[in-house]
């Protein structure tokens, strides 16, 4: 049962990390935001990682995986955003993970791409496109080389990480593989809050709310979910989903923000649908012998 609920589950529960940050994201900075959340992560999963006997020897691959996932990808769309970048423009370039990841596991992975499949991948970009369009004429003139590369450097890890986790790190005990993951993250954005920021936050109720929300529902929840569609799953088929994170976040957006919904939006959800559906659809068997 789970299996079978875990994809719609995982674009629900990361969807909800958008809302999560940006109720919490005047409060703390950045890298310390992510910082205290990892560290509230470890907290829980770690327990449970000895309780089990899994937690030893250090997993070194879950490491890697960990500084890119959550690091990097989580890092460099925070400070984007922070610094200006509007949050439309920042999704429409991590949008393009899904397309690059099914790009290179073929190469990386082995992983054949069919033409189905392809289409489905250009549908998905195309839907993610219309969703973020309406928002892409704020502050566009906030946007900057700076910006730009931080965004960049969160799609690479993002789809580095992926592909690494599929290669390296799919048959580590979920639990502690997280707990490894969260180590590695945790020097990353750990050394740009020491380096970069003041470590000052202000424990608002909204802010207090969004830590533990982001820390249960994604950090716990999601990133399970997430390992688990790897360890099952082609790679590209699980990065498919990503596309589905645009229009479910919108959704969630309008109930929580009251943003409107626009028919360019509403068409770009149906758009995205269609080209997961496309990923995810199994190919026709061969004739019988």
């Amino acid at each position: 049962m789970l299996t079978r609920l875990a994809p719609a589950l995982f674009v629900v529960l990361w969807s909800t990390g958008f809302i999560g940050s940006k109720l919490g994201a005047a409060d703390a900075e950045p890298f310390t935001f992510l910082s205290i959340r990892f560290l509230l992560a470890l907290l829980v999963l770690a327990p449970v990682a000895l309780a089990r006997g899994s937690l030893w020897p250090l997993r070194g691959h879950a490491l890697v995986a960990g500084a890119l996932i959550h690091g990097g990808y989580l890092g460099g769309v925070f400070w984007a955003i922070r610094h200006g970048m509007p949050a439309g423009v920042v999704a429409l370039i991590v949008s393009l993970q899904p397309a690059a990841t099914c790009v290179l596991a073929g190469p990386l992975l082995g992983e054949r791409l069919t033409a189905r499949q392809a289409a489905g991948v250009a549908l998905g970009l195309v839907g993610a496109a219309l969703i973020v369009a309406p928002k892409l004429g704020a502050g566009v003139g906030s946007v900057s080389g700076a910006t730009v590369a931080a965004a960049v450097v969160g799609l690479a890890a993002i789809t580095a990480g992926t592909l690494y986790q599929k290669r390296f790190a799919t048959r580590l005990d979920l639990i502690a593989g997280a707990v490894w993951q969260y180590l590695g993250a945790l020097a990353v954005v750990g050394a740009g809050s020491l380096l970069f920021e003041t470590q000052t936050v202000d424990w608002t109720p909204k802010f207090v709310f969004a830590l533990a929300w982001l820390t249960l529902a994604l950090s716990i929840g999601a990133i399970l979910l997430l390992m688990l569609l790897i360890r099952q799953h082609a790679v590209s088929g699980v990065s498919g989903l990503f596309y589905l994170v645009p229009a479910c976040t919108a959704l969630m957006a309008w109930l929580v923000f009251d943003e409107r919904l626009t028919p360019v939006q509403i068409a770009g959800m149906a758009t995205a649908v269609a080209g997961v559906a496309l990923i995810a659809m199994r190919p026709s068997p061969g004739p019988r012998a």
